[in-house]
Parts: structure tokens; sequence; C-alpha cells
């Protein structure tokens, strides 16, 4: 058994699709299990569509969806210059699913973001599988709605992994038997009450990662855009290098801090079963990728940088200026939990804690109204986050010459620098009074 993923940069026009397709047609291995991502800015796009449709602005989100469908229908044409009428079919039913969605006014944000954005997926599922029939490659397409359980917490929600191990036992497992391969959608689930969950963004590398638990794969792969797993993300640093093999363990500190090569939740339920991770270039396959497995060696890495832009830096001050001890920070701990806010990192003076987060408006106003009361906070925008892995190691840093240093945290084999750069000084430091008329109470 082997799981393959493919990104959105692999479905995003005709030439990524084609390559994709000489992948699976020179891979005589099965049983497979295929995963896909939407088209590459799909997300990004339905986003948009979520936003509008959130504010009511329900034409302007018509419209955007109508343009998403438009661009998928541009790719089929280049597919099938003949035509293809049922693929066509397939893809107006899947957007009729979501437009009735558009016009809830009564649900959560959090709630309307599922139930849209995962339509990325479905529409390049239905897109791939159409080619896989015509090369003659058997599969099954199957819905990952009906087959990855998970909780109602919508767009991070858990896996209800009994739940989602009976399901694809008993119906996915009749499948690889029958046709060998598999074909799902990364990043999306079902929660208890029918409704589409989603696993967090870039959560189709989650998704393989379930699959390959279940059924003790004998290998993951993801299949990305560049050689292999980069010290550092090559759109933002030059002169990156590939690794060829790393340790669980390193991989998961480096997506815990944020690098975008691998999801978060990928590594834990392969390092359960011991299941190697493949990262390959679907641009060149020949090319030897990057292995992550248990025991391999970490101490001769190079420096390994994650840069997280969009990052707000918050600060939490006693009204009454009493100690930030076990008791403040116990309240401070259970509203983030509560929101569901994660913390980049994390600072504390006598009166004052300090945190830096994601820049998720929503998030910040909910979590300055919920302790307001007891702290005076302040936010500043526009920063940036860097984690450098074994800086001893020789890291180049000209890179923050144009910043500014906030905050800086270092331990034997991690660097943390909150930074922002000089042409962002001049966004002010927002009190929490200014806070309702910049969002407002909702």
């Amino acid at each position: 058994m082997k799981i393959f993923k493919f990104g959105g940069a692999s479905l995003q026009n005709y030439a990524h699709i084609q390559q994709v397709l000489n992948i699976l047609q020179h891979t005589s291995h099965r049983p497979l299990v295929v995963v896909v991502s939407a088209m590459g800015k799909t997300t990004n796009a339905l986003e948009k569509v979520i936003n509008y449709a959130y504010q009511q602005q329900t034409d302007l989100a018509l419209q955007q969806l109508q343009d998403i469908f438009q661009r998928h229908l541009e790719l089929v044409h280049e597919l099938f210059p003949d035509g293809h009428d049922p693929l066509i079919k397939q893809l107006q039913n899947d957007l009729a699913t979501v437009e009735p969605f558009l016009y809830e006014k009564d649900k959560s944000f959090d709630w309307l973001y599922d139930q849209i954005v995962g339509l990325g997926e479905i529409l390049s599922s239905h897109i791939v599988s159409a080619c896989l029939h015509r090369a003659n490659l058997s599969h099954a397409w199957m819905d990952a709605r009906q087959l990855i359980y998970t909780d109602q917490h919508y767009r991070e929600a858990e896996v209800d992994w009994p739940q989602t191990e009976k399901a694809i036992l008993q119906n996915a497992k009749r499948f690889l038997d029958q046709q060998g391969c598999v074909l799902t959608q990364g990043f999306i689930g079902r929660a208890p009450d029918g409704s589409t969950t989603t696993l967090g963004r870039e959560g189709s590398d989650f998704t393989a990662a379930i699959w390959g638990n279940v059924l003790n794969a004998e290998s993951v792969t993801i299949w990305k855009d560049v050689p292999g797993l980069q010290n550092a993300d090559p759109k933002q640093i030059a002169n990156t290098q590939t690794i060829p093999e790393i340790s669980y363990r390193e991989v998961i500190e480096m997506a815990y801090y944020g690098a975008q090569v691998i999801h978060p939740r990928t590594i834990q339920p392969l390092q359960q079963k011991k299941i190697p991770l493949w990262v390959k270039c679907f641009l060149n396959p020949e090319l030897p990728g990057t292995c992550v497995y248990e025991h391999a060696a970490d101490d001769h890495l190079p420096p390994i940088l994650v840069w997280k832009k969009d990052q707000v830096w918050v600060e939490f001050t006693t009204r009454d200026f009493s100690f930030i001890t076990e008791h403040r920070l116990s309240k401070l701990y259970q509203s983030f939990h509560h929101l569901h806010i994660k913390i980049n990192l994390m600072q504390n003076g006598a009166i004052s804690f300090y945190c830096c987060i994601d820049h998720r408006p929503e998030k910040l106003n909910a979590l300055i109204h919920e302790l307001q009361e007891d702290f005076d906070i302040h936010y500043r925008e526009g920063m940036e986050l860097l984690t450098i892995r074994r800086p001893n190691n020789g890291w180049p840093e000209q890179l923050i010459g144009d910043y500014i240093t906030w905050a800086e945290q270092r331990s034997p084999q991690t660097l943390h620098l909150v930074l922002q750069h000089v042409a962002q000084t001049a966004l002010p430091v927002v009190p929490v009074h200014e806070v309702h008329s910049q969002w407002g109470k909702k």
C-alpha cells in the first residue's frame, strides 16, 4: 500500500496535470491511494467567496464563484479539446451544492467557511478522475466526506479515529482490492451532523497521513514543486538547500513553527506506525527527494529557517498591577484554548504577558473582548516571526538587516525572532478601546 498526495501546484494548469498523469501511469505499484488538493489558488479564491457571503454581499459572492467555475471550465477544455459533457455536468452539480450556503445568515463564519471552501478539492478530484479514466487507469473516486470523520470544530477539526478507521476499512478497502486505486480529496471531512469540516489550511498532507496510518501503508509521498524538503522556503529565501533525509522529530519542529512544506499534524500518524514520508518533485520525479523517518541523523543538518509573515504582537498588562502568576496565566491560557488560538511565541514579565499569533482579526477581537476586564491590551500588526533551527551552524544574518527586532528567544537548538520590517514601523500600536470601532462587537 502506498499513498500519493498531490498539492495545488501540481494541479494548477494543463502542463502540471500532465506531469501528475505521467507519474501515475508509470507507477505500477498497487494498491495506491491518491489524495488531491484544490487547484492552485482556488482555496484563496473561495475564501473571498466566503467573506462576501458572510458580509451578505451575495451578488459579489456569486460572481466570484462563477469566476472560479470558469477557470476550471477552461482547464477542462484544455484537457479535453473534443469536449467532456459528463464532466462539465458534474462540475455544475458540484457548484450547485455550494450556492445555497451563500444565503445563510445565522451561521458562524467558521461553519460557513467549511461548507464552501472544500469545493476546490471536489472540483479538482473530478477533473483528475476524468483524466485517469481517459488514460484507462482503473480507480474509484471516493468522497472524503464519507470517510474522514471528525468533531464539529470547524476549520481545524479533530479526527474521530475509530469512526474514520471503520469507514475506510469497510468502504475504501473493497475498492482498493477490486480496482487497485482510490482517488479522494484532502483537507475535508465530515462532522457528526453530516456537515463538512476541514482539517486546517494545507490539511491535505494530514489526510494522506490518516490514510497511511489506517491502511498501514508502506510509505506516504507528498508531491511538490520543489526538489525535496528545503532548509527554507525558496520563495522567501535564496540559495536554499535540499535535505536528503530528516527525522520525524525535526520535521515536527519545523511544521509547528510554521513551515509550509508539511501540515503540522501530518507526522504523528506516520510516526505511530513508523511509516516513512517522502517529499518528491512532481516536475522531476527522478530526483531522490527527501525521506522523513524515525532514525534519520539530524546532527549535520544546515540551519533551517521558518519565516511566518502576517503576525500580530499582543501585550496583556494586569489592570491592578498584580503579578503574572500561575493564576493569571491560567486565565490567559483558558481563553486561548477556548477560542482555538495558537500562540506562536510567548514571553512574560512581572505584570505583562506578550505573545505572537497569526493575524486573524475575528479571533483577536474575540480574545480581547474575553480578557479586557482583567487586562489592558495593546496589539501591533505587520509583525513577522523568524524561527531558526540550529542557528550555530551558520545562517545569513543579513536577512534581517531591514528589520527591527521586537523580541528574541534562544535555546541550544532554536532561535526565535519577532521582527517588523522598517517599512511597517509606521503602523500604530492599537489600544483595546479602539478595537470596537475597528471591528465592532460581533
